[in-house]
């Protein structure tokens, strides 16, 4: 059974941002982007304990193509996604969130 995802709302707007960001280098790279994360997010939905902890009770998910990871917790009823982090900026940016 899949749980809800709900996204941080820092989360979301860094997550927008670089679909956006992707969408302005390549006419369709910011759709192949959302596709990428939204397929992870489908993964984690379905099996939320699949991806190690990697920071407290945050676990960590790969996006393939790009380098990005998806960062979220596991609650009782649903997943909340912390963030949709580029693997290159620091990662207190995340940590500070939880």
């Amino acid at each position: 059974m899949s749980r809800t995802v709900r996204f941080r709302v820092e989360a979301l707007s860094e997550y927008e941002d670089a679909a956006d960001w992707y969408e302005q280098q390549r006419t369709g790279l910011g759709d192949d982007f959302v596709a990428e994360v939204e397929s992870v997010i489908a993964r984690i939905s379905a099996n939320p304990l699949l991806h190690a902890k990697v920071y407290g009770d945050v676990r960590k998910a790969v996006v393939k193509r790009f380098p990005y990871i998806v960062l979220y917790l596991v609650e009782p009823t649903e997943i909340v996604i912390v963030s949709v982090f580029h693997t290159s900026r620091n990662p207190d940016v995340w940590k500070s969130r939880v």
